[in-house]
């Protein structure tokens, strides 16, 4: 059997890429047996097999460099199991952060799929939704800038970022503007809440019940035109208001460029009797 490998010979042996290997013989995780003063070539000993083979199994469960070179310096096999048992922990974490992050995907997959219900576009609809919790922040907003401002404000608030909040943000216009048909104004922006941990102080629940709705192609500058068909619906049914419209604009530019898929719903929650 022979005695020294190349670095080259190391790496197809191991699959490791020779820059990584050069990384190793840096940070004194795993140094060449022998160096040829005369080209600086690198050897390493059949040997050392184990111990790299090591290294890419520690580094295969999710290990840091640091860790593993802990354990090749400390090796015994309570470190290793109290190692694993780390591990372990660390990747429980994960596991529930990226089924956190698949469900947060699902929802939007849905999301979209039923805002490009095309044939309910520009139909008033009834429908009754279960209560469902929001951040919400009070406030003015005339123009998209303002939206777009107030986006970051209520980011900042509820200890979020844009990342989270991408696709769940609505606003709403206060029932005394609604009944004057003021529609020029938002009195409000908030979030739907997905599990996340959220400044309480700003946490509302939207009420369940039925909701007079209609989703448009159009963002919220379209919504005035329908703002009124929702009201002058609701009037001739003689169903009374109960709280502020939730305005949400299901598909915009944060998803496609092409201006045709915008959609936009509103909702407005009625008593019937």
């Amino acid at each position: 059997m022979r005695d020294l490998f190349t670095i080259g010979e190391i790496s197809k042996l191991f699959n490791i890429n020779i820059k990584t290997l050069r990384y190793y013989d840096e940070i004194d995780l795993f140094k060449p047996i022998f160096i040829d003063r005369t080209n600086s070539y690198r050897y390493y000993s059949a040997n050392q097999f184990e111990q790299l083979n090591t290294i890419q199994y520690l580094k295969a469960l999710g290990m840091s460099l640091k860790i593993i070179d802990y354990h090749l310096k400390e090796r015994s096999t309570d470190t290793i199991i109290e190692l694993f048992e780390k591990q372990k922990k660390i990747t429980e974490k994960k596991i529930k952060e990226l089924e956190f992050i698949k469900q947060k995907i699902e929802t939007r997959i849905s999301q979209i799929n039923y805002a490009r219900q095309y044939d309910n576009l520009n139909v008033i609809q009834e429908v009754e939704f279960k209560k469902r919790e929001v951040v919400l922040l009070k406030q003015k907003i005339k123009s998209n800038n303002d939206l777009e401002l107030s986006i970051r404000q209520l980011e900042n608030k509820a200890n979020k970022n844009a990342s989270i909040f991408n696709g769940k943000v609505g606003v709403s216009i206060s029932i005394d503007k609604l009944k004057d048909r003021l529609f020029d104004e938002y009195d409000s922006i908030f979030s739907f809440v997905e599990g996340e941990a959220y400044n309480k102080k700003l946490l509302k629940v939207l009420p369940q019940g039925a909701y007079v709705t209609i989703r448009f192609n159009g963002t919220h500058n379209s919504s005035p035109v329908y703002y009124d068909k929702l009201l002058k619906y609701i009037e001739e049914k003689g169903y009374t208001i109960m709280e502020d419209s939730i305005e949400i604009t299901l598909i915009d530019y944060g998803l496609t460029t092409e201006k045709s898929e915008f959609i936009t719903e509103i909702q407005i929650l009625i008593n019937k009797s």
